[in-house]
């Protein structure tokens, strides 16, 4: 190669994008170079001379190559390369053999037997309960092998047997469907034949006074009522067959809308068409307001169960108390509407107005159990949240929630935990029954006793019975000539019963009542407190006699004394069981008192003409003490009055 060719070599140099000039070359440039491959450099430090002979001797040495490979071809041996390729044929096959032979191992180590998969019984269970000829004990105990042989033959000959149990368990089985259905077709024919019985059995059943088919009916539709007036109805109808068969217990309202509550809702399908879409867009309904919401929320809390339980007890006199009993479901809650029937029509009297109205019948039949608030206190959490101040407002509506009915329900509720779930129990039903009914009997009886006997007092006559006519003298010169009911406010007004409020025995529970009893130009005002209760809680009375001044057990001790003889000494007036006749005898005790304190006044000798209030009451002796008490205290038989 000439020194000229190789100065025609062009270097191969790596330009950057911009130009630099030379003016502006500096050292890192220089670096930069260095640092690519330069042929023109290269050439310029080797020896041309040097590179001239490696040429020449690279040219030499292919030629040489090229040479042997021409003689080799024109020699025409072929010997040599088939036996190479013979020998490599033969490895290969080898070889095959070889892979071949090590997969037929790895399958057969791999291999895994159907028996694996039995799970066969062990080996102290199976040489205890094979026979001889299969566990063959003198050879399977040193040779795994035939073990497991002879467990298989044991395995094999249990199956045998259990497939023949197996056929004749499938053989009984056969027969007893075929019996089944005989009898399934049995029971279908005889179904109308008992229904047609049933129809012809009503007359008999009504005549002995055994209704088994509505009973029957009964029953089917308890199986729709809510947890507490299911209870109620089975202890009722349960308290009614062992303990008062006047008492009878039904249930009334819509069973098909008590099915619905159980059922989950069905998916609603679009069957409008694409003129009915266009219709409800450009018909846009408007959204309800917050008054409207409210209310419909307030609808769906307070929402009764569509059953209802009815008890009708009857009374001695024939009356009868309808209860009927709600559940309100979103509450948890037992609700009751009262209503009371008699065999003859009542003349209402004016005062007797609250006596007998659904609203105070019931009130307070347990102390302090009025049935204007809710006794969940879970309820408190519900009303927040919808508006609701207090359930007072919706009595008149859903019926009064007492305590008690809650308990005839099964209800109880925990005070301290107002997020406790409440359940319905019979025992807590069952435990309140009995003591409930007779105090709804014993309710009824004393206000018809109360209404008959207002009826009275409001036409100035004192009744009193004839098994009460010894607690009171023959002739008793006072007489009632006003009775009118009064209204709570009312009564908190007047001056004379201040200790009575102040006393906290002046709740909006009771009944109030105005009393005028006279005498010549002496009047006596008698305020009465009545509470629901009665006769077991005694009325209460004030006094304030107007005759030469105004007198009060305030400026009055002998006003006192009254007062206490008519509330204190009570018992004397009950009369016999149930004491009904107490209010009257209490009356009537006053009007004896009127004519005591009347005719012990001293009479003013300066004043001409006869005593006002001339003496016809017998008494031992006239004033007693510096109070100069009177005597006020009956003495039957002897006729006479005393001091206590």
């Amino acid at each position: 190669m000439s020194s000229e060719s190789s100065k025609k070599r062009k270097p191969k140099v790596i330009r950057s994008d911009g130009t630099p000039t030379e003016g502006k070359r500096n050292r890192s440039d220089t670096e930069q170079e260095g640092r690519y491959y330069s042929e023109e450099a290269e050439v310029d430090l080797r020896d041309p001379g040097r590179d001239y002979e490696l040429y020449k001797y690279t040219c030499q040495e292919l030629q040489r190559l090229m040479a042997e490979i021409q003689d080799l071809k024109s020699k025409g041996s072929k010997d040599a390369k088939q036996k190479v390729d013979a020998y490599h044929l033969q490895l290969q096959n080898l070889l095959y053999e070889v892979m071949h032979l090590q997969k037929e191992i790895t399958k057969c180590l791999e291999f895994k037997s159907k028996h694996e998969e039995i799970d066969l019984v062990s080996l102290e269970e199976f040489y205890s309960e094979a026979p001889p000829n299969i566990s063959k004990a003198e050879i399977t105990m040193g040779d795994p092998h035939q073990q497991t042989l002879a467990r298989l033959d044991w395995e094999l000959e249990q199956r045998k047997r259990l497939a023949e149990k197996y056929r004749e368990c499938l053989s009984n089985k056969e027969k007893i469907l075929k019996e089944i259905e005989v009898k399934k077709e049995y029971l279908s024919s005889l179904q109308p034949r008992l229904n047609s019985i049933m129809q012809a059995s009503l007359p008999v059943q009504e005549y002995l006074f055994m209704p088994f088919d509505q009973a029957h009916k009964q029953y089917e539709t308890a199986r729709h009522l809510p947890p507490p007036l299911y209870v109620l109805f089975v202890q009722a109808t349960a308290y009614g067959q062992a303990c008062d068969k006047t008492l009878s217990v039904a249930i009334e309202g819509s069973v098909d809308e008590a099915k619905a509550l159980f059922k989950p809702p069905e998916d609603s399908q679009d069957d409008e068409s694409d003129s009915d879409a266009e219709e409800e867009q450009t018909t846009k309904r408007r959204r309800p307001t917050l008054g409207v919401q409210l209310d419909d929320k307030r609808k769906e809390m307070l929402k009764r169960h569509p059953l209802s339980v009815l008890l009708d007890l009857k009374c001695k006199d024939n009356s009868v108390l309808h209860l009927t009993f709600f559940y309100l479901m979103n509450l948890n809650i037992m609700t009751v509407k009262a209503k009371v029937t008699t065999a003859m029509e009542l003349i209402t009297p004016i005062s007797a107005g609250d006596l007998l109205s659904p609203d105070s019948v019931l009130s307070c039949l347990y102390p302090g159990d009025h049935g204007k608030k809710t006794p969940n206190p879970a309820n408190q959490y519900q009303f927040d949240k919808v508006g609701i101040l207090t359930l007072r407002d919706y009595v008149l509506e859903l019926g009064h929630p007492y305590l008690w009915v809650q308990k005839l329900g099964g209800l109880h509720f925990p005070k301290e935990q107002p997020q406790h779930t409440v359940m319905a129990d019979h025992s807590q039903s069952a435990s309140h029954m009995e003591t409930t009914m007779k105090l709804l009997k014993t309710r009824v009886q004393s206000r018809l006793a109360l209404h008959k006997q207002f009826a009275s007092l409001e036409h100035g006559i004192v009744p009193v019975t004839s098994e009460c006519q010894y607690l009171f003298p023959a002739k008793v010169v006072s007489r009632l000539v006003k009775w009118m009911i009064m209204a709570h406010e009312d009564y908190m007004e007047l001056h004379f019963t201040k200790d009575i409020v102040e006393a906290g025995l002046a709740g909006d529970t009771n009944l109030y009542y105005l009393a005028l009893i006279e005498r010549g130009t002496a009047k006596l005002q008698a305020a009465v407190v009545l509470n629901p209760g009665y006769s077991s809680i005694p009325p209460v009375f004030r006094l304030c006699l107007n005759w030469k001044g105004e007198k009060t057990n305030s400026n009055d001790d002998n006003i006192r004394a009254m007062e206490s003889e008519v509330n204190v000494c009570y018992r004397e007036l009950c009369g016999p069981r149930p004491s009904h006749q107490l209010l009257t005898n209490q009356l009537q005790r006053l009007c004896v008192l009127l004519d005591v304190y009347l005719e012990t006044e001293s009479h003013d000798d300066s004043v001409e003409g006869p005593k006002e209030f001339p003496q016809e009451k017998m008494c031992l002796r006239l004033f007693r003490g510096p109070s100069r008490m009177k005597p006020f205290k009956y003495n039957h038989p002897q006729g006479f009055f005393s001091h206590r």
